[in-house]
């Protein structure tokens, strides 16, 4: 498979008044085309300052990180969810996910067609004119995943998504993007801090240092697909998810101590 992420020697750093702050060294990272890449690491390690320079919302300071572009001058680059809800609360669920394709120039049909079947996906075809004070927070986020994927993008960049949700709606919700997965092979960089999510979701998982961030490791995830939650509870799964916290655990201490 092709490249579709490239960083080699990304570093980011930020000035202050005591000096330049380094945030990302010397990361390296590929992504191939169709794969499912999780991202852990302790807070403030650059996770989601890494996602944000691949989106175009952040300038790296040195080397290179970015999107491969395909074929299709007329699809996006990208497309990011963040873990607030990023809607307009102006306008209804069915706007909300047509919001990419109209700024894109889609006819309004044809946007709104494509709206519905991706709200039909994510299961909330029957709230398409609710507005979204009207909705729960996990509804919110499935708005904000089906606005992403109904705008086709080359690659999705997906920051914490599920992070601010209790515990039973964000497992439906990954046994949802399992599920949108599997029927779109989308190219998936995931920021997360939950090991446990990282396995189940991904392909590779890759981790990074404590500040300042660079890559220390990745882990295969071997795990058949289609998944759902039952691949919890199989050995090769706790297996997988103990030895990354076992490669991971001095960073979060060095974190945490970094912060005192």
């Amino acid at each position: 498979m092709a490249e579709k992420v490239i960083a080699r020697s990304a570093r980011k750093v930020y000035p202050s008044m005591a000096g330049d702050v380094p945030a990302i060294v010397d990361f390296d990272l590929s992504i191939e085309e169709g794969e499912f890449v999780c991202l852990v690491g302790p807070s403030g390690c650059g996770k989601s300052t890494f996602l944000r320079i691949l989106a175009g919302l952040d300038d790296l300071s040195g080397g290179e990180a970015r999107i491969v572009p395909g074929t299709d001058p007329k699809r996006p680059l990208n497309n990011v969810v963040f873990q607030e809800y990023a809607i307009f609360p102006w306008k209804t669920v069915l706007e909300n996910v047509a919001f990419g394709l109209e700024m894109r120039g889609v006819p309004r049909a044809e946007r709104l067609e494509i709206a519905s079947s991706w709200l039909a996906k994510v299961g909330l075809k029957r709230f398409a004119s609710y507005y979204p004070s009207q909705i729960s927070g996990g509804m919110k986020q499935r708005v904000s995943i089906a606005r992403a994927l109904a705008n086709d993008p080359e690659v999705l960049l997906m920051d914490e998504p599920l992070g601010a949700l209790d515990a039973q709606t964000r497992a439906v919700l990954q046994e949802e993007l399992l599920r949108l997965w599997e029927e779109s092979h989308k190219t998936v960089l995931y920021v997360t801090h939950s090991i446990d999510e990282a396995v189940l979701l991904g392909d590779r998982v890759v981790l990074m240092t404590a500040h300042p961030g660079t890559k220390k490791s990745e882990f295969v995830v071997d795990l058949p697909r289609p998944r759902d939650l039952s691949t919890t509870s199989t050995a090769r799964y706790a297996e997988l998810t103990g030895a990354i916290w076992d490669d991971l655990r001095d960073e979060v201490r060095a974190a945490m101590e970094a912060q005192r």
